[in-house]
């Protein structure tokens, strides 16, 4: 009976322990199984832009929340890069473009982007100048610009430059005539103009204005005289916007026809006469204007002129010749 309780034991004993072996078995297995699932884990890249298809005035927006991520490089498809976690970038042209985002060097991603040129609204920016249309000379002129930004530019007209800034513009002609004040702003989508008259109280330009048969010669020796002096190195602005004021109304695209030592060639009245101040001894020989029908304002300038250096060269030679007779 007793040899019966003991083997009965045993049989226990050992089905207990194989039992334990079995759990620990199980229990190991599970604890290596978690073990490697959480050091082997493969990472997903978490990564997304906030639009695949943008205009040239929108900025691209990336961000990345791949998990335990430390380090990114992203590339923009045009040979720029960034660093950040997140962020924007800005295009510059118009195309199609891959971007790259690599994670802690080894996780990648490709976001394939399209950038379309900008709509822009076209604002309406209408900009308005009150104030005088006539004025004498020496005599300061008021103007009041009306529309859309901050930085008002006025152009007077006499000077070819910005000659006042601000929604207020004061200015003092100094010589007669009838100028064209333009007003601009930098949001401005056309600029405003308004044509202004300045007379002289003591001297009467209008019977100096040219008009067929009019005092045609003196018309033609003022002209001569005032291009004589730009080509003298006299004041060029001073000579330049009284002729364009005083006979061609303010318009510096008049036509001049020119003839010097017996070539011809045509070109506007500005760049006939800054070619005067570089091209050596000019000597105005004749100038004559055509004037627009039922108008005072020149639409063409006919001049004739001779290089005082070719005269000087042609004298030399001369004077050689004549010793060697």
């Amino acid at each position: 009976m007793s040899d019966t309780n003991t083997k009965q034991v045993n049989s226990n004993s050992q089905g207990y322990v194989i039992l334990y072996i079995l759990l620990a078995v199980l229990l190991l297995t599970g604890l290596i199984f978690l073990f490697k699932s959480s050091l082997f884990e493969k990472r997903a890249i978490d990564a997304k832009i906030v639009k695949d298809e943008i205009y040239l005035n929108e900025d691209l927006v990336f961000t990345d929340n791949t998990p335990k991520a430390t380090k990114w490089l992203w590339e923009f498809g045009n040979g720029e890069k960034a660093t950040s976690k997140t962020g924007s970038y800005h295009y510059t042209k118009p195309d199609t473009y891959i971007v790259r985002l690599t994670v802690d060097g080894e996780l990648r991603q490709e976001f394939p982007v399209t950038v379309r040129d900008t709509v822009r609204t076209v604002v309406d920016t209408a900009l308005t100048i009150s104030g005088p249309t006539a004025g004498l000379v020496n005599e300061e002129i008021r103007l009041e610009g009306d529309g859309q930004g901050k930085d008002f530019e006025w152009s007077f007209g006499e000077t070819g430059r910005v000659d006042v800034k601000g929604k207020t513009a004061l200015y003092t002609y100094r010589a007669p005539g009838k100028y064209v004040v333009r007003l601009r702003t930098e949001k401005s989508h056309k600029p405003a103009f308004l044509t202004i008259l300045i007379s002289d109280p003591n001297a009467d330009i209008v019977s100096d204005l040219v008009a067929p048969g009019d005092g045609e010669r003196k018309t033609i020796d003022d002209i001569r005289a005032r291009l004589q002096a730009i080509a003298n190195g006299a004041d060029f602005n001073a000579n330049y916007y009284y002729l364009v004021n005083k006979y061609m109304c303010s318009n510096e695209k008049v036509t001049v026809n020119i003839e010097m030592n017996g070539k011809k060639k045509q070109t506007d009245i500005y760049s006939y006469c800054m070619g005067l101040t570089f091209g050596g001894e000019i000597a105005i020989d004749e100038a004559q204007l055509t004037i627009k029908p039922n108008s005072n304002c020149a639409s063409l300038l006919n001049i004739k002129q001779h290089s005082g250096t070719v005269q000087a060269e042609t004298s030399s030679t001369s004077d050689a010749a004549a010793k060697t007779k």
